[in-house]
């Protein structure tokens, strides 16, 4: 693994740049930035959607966020096969079809008649989604000039960031006013319209490609060690864990998929996925700053909305309300963010604002089931002043450690370690709650003080004896699940602590002049 610090930005390649100028470079640089917020937005329009949906289908919330995760993971593992798809077939013509495949299937999750089937189109969506993030990067790359590189990274970073929060906000509205079927038909005119419009500005810009053959082998272990271990994560707990010798399996197979996927593709000639790219120390504590700090927001993102709704009697709009004052600092701060790269160090932006999120988490420890609105979402106005100083650092310095050529393959590797902890981490994070809340419950029940007592107050007032003992298990159920959330919190701030000292295993970046910092390696 390289130690050396990324370098200034090296003279123009006919591979990575072909720049475009005028409102020709602006149209084509809102199209790409707008496909990935598409991308990023579907990650969390459901979020707040995961109960109408499990009501209007007829299952369970937790059968419900199988929305959320079938999406995560079908992304997850198409996103680090986008290298080879460029290489393969121009990341212009890729983009252009993920695109359109992704509204089509956004139209068919609309029009879905049952869970499993709305499952189905949700992972095809997924895989339709997967390269447009990592491509969208790779042709604001291409398109910019280096002058204006951190300016394009900046634009892209700040879709990113607001994303999530937007998706909660725009999903509640949708929910509450026509039904959650408009949370996957909004998808469909903007896919439409970027589709023909990034073929008539970009198909100029195509990249070089090279007829390479399929690995096989390669796709085969990613497609199972990484759907084994969500397996796993989403049903353990249904399953009663390694009691399960279905979960033991899984696991077995998760575990030897992934050790196999990773020794396979470091020996094959042509991998399908181009895991050299980790030898660049800068690119590697990147993305594990990345996994660590995205896999805790991204869990916090899906847990808060479900909390609400389903202990603190918020709609799926007001939930989204919450969440979208995120949204009000991240938008103020990302130009701001990107203006700073020229005079600080990367790794210092990347600390800070990992641990102000830290600092977030440990204040929302002491949320309490009587709290107001504002108490809610005062916290997530801070977090959002601290998401541009971690989203848009984190990806130049891992771009810029890596070689034009592998600019590709880095994005959607880096894509990919992404939505894969933010998928694992809801997993890990939404049964943890469950578990913490029934030993809560356990432990509560062992300590009420007189409890005869209160449901003989409650049978004076009119309730029946059954009717008083349901309400004190409600009562009890709510500071259960309370106690419960703030205990997450906790290891959720431990995790964004964590992740704010990994960023310095990485080298000290050269300054910035201009634009991101390229090939260093």
């Amino acid at each position: 693994m390289s130690d050396a610090a990324p370098n200034p930005p090296a003279a123009p390649s006919a591979y990575d740049l072909m720049p475009m100028s005028g409102p020709a470079l602006w149209i084509a640089g809102l199209l790409l930035a707008l496909a990935n917020f598409m991308a990023v937005l579907d990650m969390t329009i459901a979020n707040v959607s995961v109960p109408n949906i499990a009501g209007g289908l007829a299952v369970s919330p937790s059968q419900g966020a199988w929305v959320i995760t079938s999406y995560a993971v079908a992304e997850a593992i198409t996103v680090p096969l986008t290298g080879w798809l460029a290489q393969r077939f121009g990341a212009v013509k890729v983009f252009v079809f993920a695109m359109a495949g992704f509204g089509l299937c956004s139209a068919l999750c609309g029009l879905a008649p049952s869970l499993s089937m709305l499952v189905v189109f949700r992972i095809m969506q997924g895989l339709a989604g997967g390269p447009m993030m990592p491509l969208s990067q790779t042709l604001l790359r291409r398109i910019f000039p280096a002058r204006q590189q951190a300016m394009a990274m900046g634009l892209w970073s700040m879709t990113t960031v607001v994303g999530p929060i937007v998706g909660p906000l725009l999903g509640g509205a949708l929910v509450d006013q026509a039904g959650w079927p408009w949370v996957f038909y909004i998808n469909v005119p903007m896919a439409a319209v970027c589709a023909v419009l990034a073929w008539r500005f970009l198909a100029s810009r195509e990249t070089p490609t090279e007829r390479i053959p399929v690995d096989f082998v390669g796709l085969g272990l990613l497609i199972t060690w990484v759907g084994a271990m969500q397996i796993v994560l989403d049903k353990g707990k249904d399953l009663d864990w390694f009691q399960s010798p279905v979960i033991v399996g899984l696991a077995l197979v998760a575990l030897v998929g992934f050790t196999s996927f990773i020794i396979w593709e470091l020996t094959e000639a042509h991998p399908i996925v181009d895991l050299r790219v980790f030898r660049h120390r800068g690119f590697t504590a990147a993305t594990v700053i990345m996994s660590l700090s995205f896999g805790a927001f991204f869990s916090s993102v899906v847990l808060i909305p479900l909390w609400l709704q389903t202990n603190m009697g918020y709609t799926a709009g007001w939930a989204g309300k919450a969440m979208a004052f995120q949204g009000i600092l991240a938008v103020v701060m990302s130009p701001i963010v990107a203006r700073f790269m020229g005079r600080f160090d990367l790794r210092a932006l990347v600390s800070f604002g990992v641990l102000v999120m830290g600092g977030v988490a440990l204040w929302r420890t002491g949320f309490a089931s009587n709290m107001d609105f504002m108490g809610v979402s005062l916290p997530n106005l801070a977090q959002g002043f601290a998401m541009p100083f971690f989203f848009i650092p984190t990806t130049v310095l891992a771009l810029g450690s890596v070689l034009p050529r592998e600019t590709a393959s880095a994005a959607g590797l880096m894509n990919f370690m992404r939505t894969t902890a933010g998928a694992f981490g809801t997993s890990i994070t939404l049964t943890a709650w469950e578990n913490a809340t029934t030993s809560q419950h356990s432990d509560l029940v062992g300590v009420l003080h007189n409890p005869q007592g209160a449901i003989d107050t409650l049978t004076r007032m009119g309730m029946s004896a059954q009717g008083a003992l349901e309400q004190l298990n409600t009562m009890v159920d709510g500071e259960a699940t309370m106690a419960a959330t703030d205990h997450i919190f906790l290891v959720i701030a431990m995790v964004f602590v964590a992740g704010a000292t990994a960023v310095w295993i990485a080298p000290k970046p050269a300054p910035m002049a201009g634009g991101p910092p390229m090939g260093g390696h």
